[in-house]
C-alpha cells in the first residue's frame, strides 16, 4: 500500500464465532493488507461494563446461535460445532496468538484456531488445546508454553486491548479504517464500501 493509504485493521478475540465469521471472509472482501490485532474480548467487557451476549438470558443465547449458524451456510462456510462449554476463558488462547504475531506466524495460527473451534468445536480454553493447533501451523508446544509466561507477552495483549477500547473499539469483531469503526460481523461489507470511497478520493 502507498505510504498516504488508509490504515486497515482487524480486532478479533479468537473466542468469538462473530469474529470467526469475519476472518474467514476478510480478505475477500476486502483485498488491502489488513493489520490483525488480537485483543482480549473479556477485558473489553471490564471496560465497557458489558458482558457476553451469550451469557444470561436463554433464548437470546439461542437465537443468536442459531444466526451465526444461519450466516455460517449462508457464506458457504462449514456448519457451525459448538465448543462445549462456550463461551469460555480464552486468556490462553489469546496470549499464544498475541506470541504468533509477534513471531510472524499469527494468521495461520488464528485461523487454525477458529476452524478448530467452530468447525470441529474444540475448547480452546483448554491449554492442551491452544498447543494442538499451534502444532498444526508448526508452532512447537514448547516454545508456546514458554510465551504464555512471558512477561511482554502478557503486555502487549493487555495494552493492545487498552488502546483499541481508547480509540473506541468496544467488541469484536471490529474492522477499523483509519479512525472509522465498523463493529460487527454484518459490518464488514460497510467497511470495505466507506474503504472504496476514501481511496478513490
Amino acid at each position: 500500500m502507498a505510504a498516504d493509504s488508509p490504515s486497515i485493521r482487524f480486532y478479533f478475540d479468537v473466542g468469538s464465532p462473530y469474529a470467526y465469521l469475519t476472518a474467514e471472509r476478510l480478505e475477500t472482501v476486502i483485498t488491502e493488507p489488513v493489520q490483525w490485532v488480537p485483543v482480549l474480548l473479556g477485558g473489553l467487557f471490564k471496560l465497557t461494563g458489558r458482558s457476553s451476549w451469550a451469557l444470561g438470558d436463554y433464548r437470546r443465547r439461542q437465537i443468536g446461535m442459531a444466526e451465526i449458524e444461519r450466516r455460517a451456510l449462508s457464506y458457504g462456510l462449514p456448519p457451525m460445532r459448538w465448543p462445549d462449554p462456550w463461551p469460555s476463558d480464552y486468556l490462553t488462547a489469546m496470549r499464544a496468538i498475541t506470541y504468533a504475531f509477534a513471531s510472524g506466524r499469527g494468521r495461520a495460527f488464528v485461523q487454525r484456531a477458529y476452524r478448530n473451534a467452530f468447525q470441529r468445536g474444540v475448547d480452546l480454553s483448554i491449554a492442551a488445546r491452544v498447543f494442538e493447533a499451534g502444532r498444526e501451523v508448526d508452532i512447537p508446544t514448547a516454545e508456546l508454553r514458554d510465551a504464555l509466561s512471558d512477561p511482554d507477552i502478557k503486555s502487549a495483549l493487555r495494552e493492545r486491548t487498552d488502546t483499541a477500547f481508547e480509540l473506541g473499539v468496544i467488541g469484536v469483531p471490529t474492522i477499523a479504517i483509519d479512525d472509522e469503526l465498523f463493529w460487527g460481523d454484518d459490518r464488514l461489507e460497510d467497511a470495505a464500501a466507506h474503504l472504496r470511497s476514501v481511496t478513490a478520493a
